[in-house]
């Protein structure tokens, strides 16, 4: 009720309805047939979106871009750039100036590799200087709230290249994931916990952070929302230098962020097509690097990655 501190029980019946929109040439797999559904009588999100230019989305196009939609949405107002391959971001990063080219730079340069064929969403105008950013990219879907008209004019060279409008998610609601002989359903992780506030957050060893490190830290902890568990996260300067994600440890997630830190993370001074998708970076991130995870133990380091890292 009212004022309670506990959240409201699922409900004790769920009817959802689909309009099937379109089939799609295959599901995740070729041998797999497949569609795209909205919720009846719903529009807007990735299902309703507004194509510009491009072939039809997939399956995992759509997956993909849900993904990234939602990753760009989780840091609130300030302009967010996310990358991302297979529902795992290869990049994410914002710009406190509102740069949305500065943020992509920033979230492409933390795994351009990884990025070469993924799908790029912002909750901010796609700007021309963006779009040439883009360009030289495999891209396969680029979605936004809006486009720049040059934008388009830039991206539509890329005949293959789907653009889409998306307004921004629903934050409130289930999720729904069917288990065999049923469902199981939960609240829709919109990092609205107590939990999620760095002022209810408490220090268990070391110095005190300052501001400037308590807001990398409370980046670090909405970008690793959109990371499959296991999950760790290392950031700097509002971006994501390193991720480890789907590891069954925690220790080899680490590893993987720390070896991708170490090799892939470093800071674009240019454009971010400056460089080769598939060019590694060579050069290690600077020191002072904060992580993240999606648990609240203390990790250990048996093996000492973690501890030579920058």
């Amino acid at each position: 009720g009212a004022g309670s501190s506990e959240p409201a029980a699922p409900p004790a019946y769920v009817g959802v309805g689909y309009e099937r929109l379109a089939s799609l040439r295959y599901g995740e797999n070729p041998h797999q047939r497949a569609a795209v559904y909205r919720t009846a009588g719903a529009s807007g999100g990735v299902a309703g979106a507004r194509q510009l230019h491009g072939k039809a989305m997939s399956y995992n196009n759509y997956t993909d871009t849900d993904a990234a939609v939602r990753a760009a949405y989780d840091h609130g107002e300030v302009v967010t750039v996310a990358v991302v391959k297979h529902a795992n971001p290869c990049g994410i990063a914002v710009s406190a100036a509102g740069d949305v080219a500065e943020a992509h730079r920033k979230a492409h340069a933390c795994d351009p590799v990884s990025a070469y064929g993924g799908v790029i969403a912002t909750n901010a105008t796609v700007t021309a200087e963006m779009a040439r950013q883009i360009k030289p990219i495999f891209t396969e879907v680029v979605a936004a709230p809006a486009f720049a008209d040059e934008a388009v004019e830039i991206l539509s060279a890329k005949k293959n290249l789907r653009l889409l409008v998306v307004e921004a998610p629903r934050r409130e609601g289930y999720e729904i994931k069917q288990v065999s002989g049923g469902a199981v359903i939960q609240e829709r992780d919109v990092l609205s916990a107590d939990g999620d506030d760095p002022a209810t957050w408490t220090l268990a060893a070391g110095p005190a952070a300052d501001d400037d490190l308590l807001a990398e830290l409370a980046f670090a902890w909405r970008s690793v929302r959109a990371v499959r568990s296991n999950a760790v996260l290392l950031t700097q300067g509002g971006a994501t230098v390193g991720v480890g994600m789907g590891q069954v440890n925690r220790v080899d997630s680490c590893k993987l962020a720390v070896e991708r830190a170490n090799t892939l993370g470093a800071r674009s001074t240019g454009d971010a097509a400056a460089d080769s998708p598939q060019k590694d970076r060579a050069e290690p991130v600077e020191k002072g690097a904060v992580g993240g995870g999606d648990a609240a133990e203390v990790l250990g380091d048996p093996t000492g990655e973690a501890a030579s890292a920058p």
